[in-house]
């Protein structure tokens, strides 16, 4: 009998902890969606405008953890996201870029190569003196040397819009995903701990027991 009642204390001690742990993951339903730096389309400013999640990853980092990003701007520039995002001052700046080559047919190795200052890849059919430049354009700048007739200011917002669209439904699918795993394991952990009380109940009944 005493070993009967020693191991229903132990059982409910089990069945409380996995209540109290299921109830705590149900509460913290924090986003965990990849925060990233919005350059200005025209002045090619920085603004550091990082979740705790990504704070100090690189842009190779955050395109690694937010893979619905680094798909899209595959799509766009037709390069693998980290080596198309090579030399950007942040994120938000070559997402804007791979929407201007596709919007307006400009080849992506030449925006990167005079947004970064870079030499473009091998084999790229940019103007001469492409990513030669001292100092790296801004993204109104590139399209205005690499498509005088565009209208660059333009131009710029729109991909900016569609860049800051691409990142925050990336982030907002990446936070959904990780909600809808953290309900999953309430749910299993509440299922475990109504099972194993229901356990606990029965056997004490055989044994004349009290359990509450």
């Amino acid at each position: 009998m005493k070993y009967a009642q020693a191991w229903l204390l132990t059982l409910a001690v089990v069945v409380f902890s996995l209540t109290a742990f299921a109830q705590h993951g149900h509460g913290s339903g924090g986003s965990m969606g990849p925060g990233v730096g919005h350059g200005s389309a025209d002045h090619g400013s920085t603004n550091s405008n990082s979740s705790g999640s990504t704070h100090g990853m690189t842009t190779t980092q955050i395109l690694s953890k937010n893979t619905a990003l680094a798909g899209k701007i595959q799509k766009l520039t037709g390069t693998p996201a980290q080596q198309a995002c090579s030399g950007f001052k942040n994120l938000g700046q070559c997402v804007a870029a791979a929407h201007v080559s596709k919007n307006l047919g400009i080849s992506f190795a030449c925006m990167q190569a005079d947004m970064t200052g870079q030499a473009p890849a091998k084999g790229s059919a940019c103007p001469a003196g492409t990513g030669s430049k001292s100092k790296s354009m801004s993204l109104g700048k590139a399209i205005q040397t690499l498509r005088p007739t565009a209208d660059s200011k333009t131009e710029s917002k729109k991909a900016t819009t569609q860049a800051d669209e691409d990142i925050k439904e990336s982030e907002t699918n990446s936070s959904g995903a990780f909600f809808r795993l953290g309900q999953s394991q309430g749910k299993g952990f509440h299922s475990a701990g109504r099972s194993c009380r229901s356990r606990m109940v029965r056997q004490s009944g055989t044994l004349g027991l009290s359990v509450r």
